[in-house]
């Protein structure tokens, strides 16, 4: 039998506030969503004046990065080089926006955070910053991360 580690909601909670700061720092707003393995939501916060619709676009990023164990970025990127639409993935709630990233304990993927209302660029940066939150996390290879 094998042991895999999971995503608590203690990482998560240590997730969301590490990046809800970052935001406040920034003076912004945003939405964001820690998922399981499975892409099942874990927590959820919605940032004053953040968007209704980065709800669920945070959402299905935690969702498809805990699915794919891959940035969304990188699927959002495949997609257009082939001219592939998203409805081949059969699931609406996957998504190629840039900003949800899979969580990562050593090489195995216990769930992913996404961050939805800012840029792309901003959205993963941040969900960077929840994944170096997390006790024993680490970010996805170098080759997937961000420009």
């Amino acid at each position: 039998m094998r042991t895999q580690p999971l995503l608590q909601h203690d990482d998560a909670m240590a997730a969301i506030d590490a990046i809800r700061h970052e935001v406040a720092r920034m003076g912004k707003a945003a939405v964001i969503a820690v998922a399981d393995a499975h892409g099942e939501l874990l927590a959820l916060l919605r940032l004053d004046g953040a968007p209704e619709s980065s709800v669920r676009v945070a959402s299905n990023k935690a969702f498809t990065a805990a699915r794919l164990r891959r940035p969304t970025r990188v699927l959002g990127e495949t997609l257009r080089s082939r001219g592939t639409d998203i409805a081949f993935y059969g699931d609406a709630r996957y998504t190629g926006f840039g900003g949800g990233l899979p969580v990562l304990v050593g090489d195995t993927v216990v769930g992913a955070i996404a961050v939805s209302g800012l840029t792309d660029a901003e959205d993963e940066t941040l969900a960077a910053i929840g994944i170096a939150a997390i006790p024993g996390a680490n970010p996805p290879p170098a080759q997937d991360r961000g420009r």
